[in-house]
This record gives C-alpha cells, sequence and structure tokens, in this order.
C-alpha cells in the first residue's frame, strides 16, 4: 500500500514539473536558431523542447533497430538461436522486474499486489523455482490455503523444487494440527536435505510428541554431526533420549535391556537426575550396591533430588534408622549445605526419633525459606520435643498455605509436573524441566489471610456449574469477577478479541468473566465474586461493595473462610 502511494505521488510530481516546465518555454522570448546548409531555421522555445525529446526517441529506435539486425545478421551467419535470445533478453528483463515488484509488495504486506505480479514473472520467466515460490507465498498470505497447497504440489515434480514443494506442504499440515503426515512429510523433507536446521529442529519436536525416540536420536545426531548443536547439549539430549527409550523397553517387559540403555544414559549426562536413579535401581536389580552409590553421589554433588535419597535407600532395605543415618551420611557429605541434604538428614533424624537434631537441620529453613515440607518436619520435631498443641497445629497451619517446594518445573511455559517427562505436556518442549520452585505469589486478603489465587479460581468455576447444572441458570445470566487478577478465561478472550469480549457482554450467551473494576456500573441476574486479593492501590471497601452489588437476584462470594466470616459480619451490622 505504501509503495503504491509513494508511485502515485512521483507520477502527480512528475505530471506537475512537465506541465510547469511547458508553461516556462510558452512564455520564454526568444528561440532557437539553426543554420545548415545555407538554410536558417528559427524554433520556439518550446519546439526546441519537442524536437530534442523527438532526437532522443529517434536514437532509441536506431539502436533498438541496430541491435535487432545484429540478430538477424547472427541468424543468418548460423546462430539459429540469435533472434529468439533477442526477444527473450525483453521478456526475462520483464519478468525479473515482475518478480522484483511481487516479493516487494510481498514483505509490504500486500499478497494479492505480490499475486498479481508474480503471475506476470510467471508469463514471462520460465523459472518456477522462482515464480511459484512467491505464488504460493503471496497466497498463504492472502489467505488462499487450496493456492497454495496445489501450487507446493506442482513443485513436487521438479527435482530441483521438490524440497520447497515438502517443506510448504509439511507448514501447512503443521498449521492444521496434523501431526501425523507433517511428521512423514518432515522425515521425507530430512531425507533430501540432512543439514537442513529448521527441518532437523521440526522433525525432533515432532518425533519427540509421537514418542519415536529412536527416530529422535537418529535426527539429534544428524544435527550434531553437521555442527548444528553443541556437544554438550548433544550428550545431555541424546541421554534423555536413551532414558525414556529405556523407560520403553522395561514397559515391554526388558529389564536388561531397561537397565543397560539407564546405565547408558546416565554415563552420557551424569547430572541427569531421573537417569541417575533409574540406573542406580538397575545397578540394585543386579545386586551391585556399590555401582549404585557410585551412580547417585556423582549425581548429588550436582543435584541432590528426593528421588536420589529414594534409591540411595533402596541399596540396604532393611537396616535400621541409626544405621541409615551413618550411612546416608557419606551421601550428604558431597554437597552438605544443600537445602535437600539438611531435609534428608532431618527426616533420618525424626526416622531416629532424634527430634532436637531434627529441629536443628530446619529450623532456619523454615523462617527464611518456608515450604510445606521444612514446615511439616518442625512440627514433628517439636511434638517429639513436647511441644504444646498450639505450637504444633501453628507450624501445620503454616504448612497448610506454604508454597510446596521445589517440582518439575518447565523453564519455557512453568508448567508443573507431578513427574519427570521428556516434553512438556502444555508447551511441548523437548528437555526444558528443571527441579525448582515454580513461581508462585501469594496474594493477601484484608483479613491479613493468605489467599490462592488458584484455589479461588477453581472454586468459582465449581460454583459456576452448579449453578448451570443443578439451578438451572442460564449461562447468558451469570458474570465471574475477580477482585485482582484476571480469571483464565477473561484473559483469554481478552488478549485474543477485545473487542469480541466485551461483544459477548451484550449477547447473553455465555459466562461473563471481568474484573470488579471493569464490570463497574453494569449488572447481571447472577454474579459470583471470586475474591482473590486486593491491588496495593485499591480501596479494599469499595472494591467489595462494587463487586457485592452488581447481582441482581443472586450473588455467590468465594474466598478464604475466615474473610467469608467477616463479611458475614459486616453484612448483619448493616
Amino acid at each position: 500500500m505504501l509503495w503504491s502511494l509513494i508511485k502515485i505521488a512521483l507520477f502527480v510530481v512528475i505530471v506537475a514539473a512537465a506541465a510547469l516546465g511547458a508553461n516556462h518555454l510558452l512564455e520564454m522570448e526568444g528561440g532557437v536558431r539553426i543554420a545548415f546548409a545555407g538554410m536558417e531555421y528559427n524554433l520556439t522555445p518550446l519546439m526546441a523542447a519537442m524536437g530534442l525529446l523527438a532526437l532522443l526517441l529517434g536514437l532509441w529506435v536506431v539502436l533498438k533497430l541496430v541491435s535487432l539486425l545484429v540478430a538477424v545478421l547472427k541468424f543468418i551467419n548460423g546462430d539459429d538461436t540469435a533472434i529468439t535470445r533477442y526477444f527473450d533478453r525483453n521478456r526475462e528483463k520483464k519478468g525479473y522486474q515482475a518478480l522484483a515488484e511481487g516479493m516487494m509488495a510481498l514483505a509490504s504486506g500486500e499478497p494479492r499486489v505480490a499475486l498479481a505480479k508474480a503471475a506476470r514473472a510467471e508469463k514471462y520467466l520460465d523459472k518456477p523455482e522462482l515464480t511459484s515460490l512467491l505464488t504460493a507465498q503471496a497466497a498463504e498470505a492472502s489467505g488462499d490455503r487450496k493456492k497454495a497447497e496445489a501450487v507446493y504440489k506442482q513443485l513436487l515434480g521438479d527435482e530441483r523444487t521438490r524440497f520447497v514443494g515438502v517443506r510448504g506442504i509439511m507448514k501447512q499440515k503443521l498449521a492444521d494440527g496434523d501431526t501425523d503426515t507433517a511428521r512423514k512429510l518432515a522425515e521425507k523433507a530430512f531425507e533430501m536435505k540432512p543439514a537442513h536446521a529448521e527441518t532437523q529442529d521440526v522433525l525432533l519436536k515432532l518425533q519427540a510428541k509421537a514418542q519415536d525416540w529412536a527416530g529422535a536420536r537418529k535426527t539429534l545426531d544428524a544435527k550434531r554431526k553437521h555442527g548444528l548443536l553443541p556437544k554438550d547439549v548433544a550428550k545431555r539430549r541424546d541421554a534423555v533420549l536413551a532414558l525414556v527409550e529405556a523407560k520403553d523397553v522395561l514397559d515391554e517387559g526388558k529389564d536388561i535391556e531397561a537397565r543397560e540403555a539407564a546405565i547408558g544414559a546416565n554415563k552420557a549426562s551424569p547430572d541427569l537426575i531421573p537417569a541417575a536413579a533409574f540406573a542406580a535401581r538397575g545397578y540394585i536389580a543386579k545386586g551391585e550396591g556399590k555401582n549404585a552409590a557410585r551412580v547417585i553421589k556423582k549425581a548429588w554433588e550436582s543435584q541432590p533430588h528426593p528421588d536420589l535419597a529414594a534409591a540411595f535407600a533402596a541399596i540396604e532395605p532393611s537396616e535400621t534408622p541409626a544405621a541409615r543415618l551413618k550411612r546416608f551420611q557419606t551421601l550428604i557429605k558431597a554437597n552438605i549445605s544443600h537445602r535437600e541434604s539438611r531435609m534428608v538428614m532431618a527426616e533420618l533424624h525424626l526416622a531416629a526419633q532424634d527430634f532436637a537434631s531434627a529441629r536443628k537441620e530446619v529450623v532456619d529453613l523454615v523462617e527464611k525459606d518456608a515450604d510445606a515440607r521444612a514446615l511439616t518436619i518442625m512440627a514433628a520435631a517439636e511434638r517429639g520435643t513436647g511441644a504444646s498443641d498450639a505450637v504444633v497445629k501453628g507450624w501445620l497451619a503454616r504448612a497448610l498455605n506454604a508454597p510446596r517446594g521445589p517440582q518439575w518445573v518447565c523453564d519455557v511455559c512453568g508448567t508443573v509436573h507431578t513427574e519427570w517427562v521428556p516434553v512438556c505436556e502444555t508447551c511441548e518442549g523437548f528437555d526444558t524441566l528443571s527441579w525448582k520452585s515454580p513461581p508462585a505469589p501469594k496474594v493477601s486478603a484484608p483479613t491479613g489471610v493468605e489467599v490462592l489465587p488458584l484455589i479461588v479460581g477453581d472454586v468459582a468455576d465449581d460454583v459456576v456449574a452448579n449453578l448451570t447444572d443443578k439451578e438451572f441458570w442460564h449461562p447468558g445470566e451469570i458474570a465471574l469477577l475477580t477482585t485482582k487478577t484476571r480469571h483464565p478465561e477473561h484473559e483469554r478472550q481478552s488478549d485474543h478479541d477485545r473487542v469480541g469480549h466485551w461483544d459477548s457482554l451484550w449477547a447473553n450467551e455465555d459466562v461473563f468473566y471481568c474484573t470488579v473494576g471493569g464490570f463497574k456500573g453494569l449488572e447481571r441476574p447472577v454474579v459470583v465474586l471470586a475474591i482473590d486479593g486486593f491491588h496495593e492501590d485499591s480501596d479494599q471497601s469499595d472494591v467489595l461493595y462494587v463487586g457485592m452489588s452488581r447481582a441482581r437476584d443472586k450473588l455467590v462470594v468465594v474466598a478464604e473462610s475466615n474473610l467469608i466470616k467477616k463479611l458475614k459480619k459486616m453484612n448483619s451490622g448493616g
């Protein structure tokens, strides 16, 4: 669009300049005097300008005729393609010009103009590897998927353009969600160009999603051989693939093969916790406790983990608590100051009924960085040392609202997984899970009691389901309002189509999701008010008043129980 406006503007400027120049020549006095062969010619300024233009045009025509004459003479002398080449040069010039203009139009966001230019370039050029690709890309950009697919299929018939055709159809299948067909096409493209980085990445992701671990290992090896992946990263990812392949073998009942594969995965990447734990249990099954201990200690140096502690305990399953405590000292000293080492030692002290030592291990942890596990250990230690029920219940109450602690969290999307998996269940990222504490900010309610927004949100969703399923309210009669953070459905609708989100309010077809602030001045028959905290600069009383006054017929408040009691008290007091 911008380029078209520029061309129009240039045309207008040129016409205006020509008009002004002609007017100036008409107003000029005098002229041009030419003397030739005893003859004298007097020309006005305008006639002189026109004569000059005619001379230039004549020279251009003469040059063209000379070029044609040269081509004819070459043809007479035996060059059979001389005349054809003469005309082809003109066609090529026009074709390449159209191709260049089409590429510029595509880059400028004018797909329909690009399609027209591609058709013109195809008319003058016999180069489908160029023109067809432009046509396909322009068709995709303009939303004409069928035309794009048809062009990509045409490219399959030429050896020079086959890869481009396969890749284009593969991307279309990915966009359609047909991952099975996309994977087959990616495999075909990989056969044609094994060093193509994008094809390798797409194929690896699709193979991992389809749990084709053997195929994924081959693709990964190709990336390593072509220098497209650092050696250490390649070893780590190959170890991940070897581990999941071992688990599949184990599911088939091939214990020996699974153990050997797990041991191989651990050797390739000793810091891969699941591989170390699996390999250690493989050694234990073979009766090689020393090798199992060696594997666990090596991994513990890098990353202490409960699974490693459990595998280390399995080496001597029937030992006494005192003997286990003594044996674990050899493991813990590999990373003695780590949080997990201290947690394990506290649990072992509890098992040995040394409650004072258990309390000593976690006392500073619950003060600086408390999680549910540390607080629970503290409650057990206090109980063992004879503390009152009030003290013990206080620690347990803190544990109920405390973060869970380290978990398997995806580094890309932040999804928490109950166990380690090679591919994230949400974003489908490969080898993206890390053992760490997920970001879980807490929200303070007016009572000072900590409220977990996710829990409040889940309860609110259950309330909505009860209203529609059991009380037979129409979804279009219900609004779900939050006091601080947007409900996930509100976030999805608003980010995707903000105008459409508000149009749905007036359509009265489905539940409307909004914040209290956004719903101010509006009403619905039923309002579910989810109190999930308050912004620091907000007037809490005003927010609650607005939220609780939006319902015409029925109001349901979802919040922490202590806050509900306070609101009931406030309401009864007027």
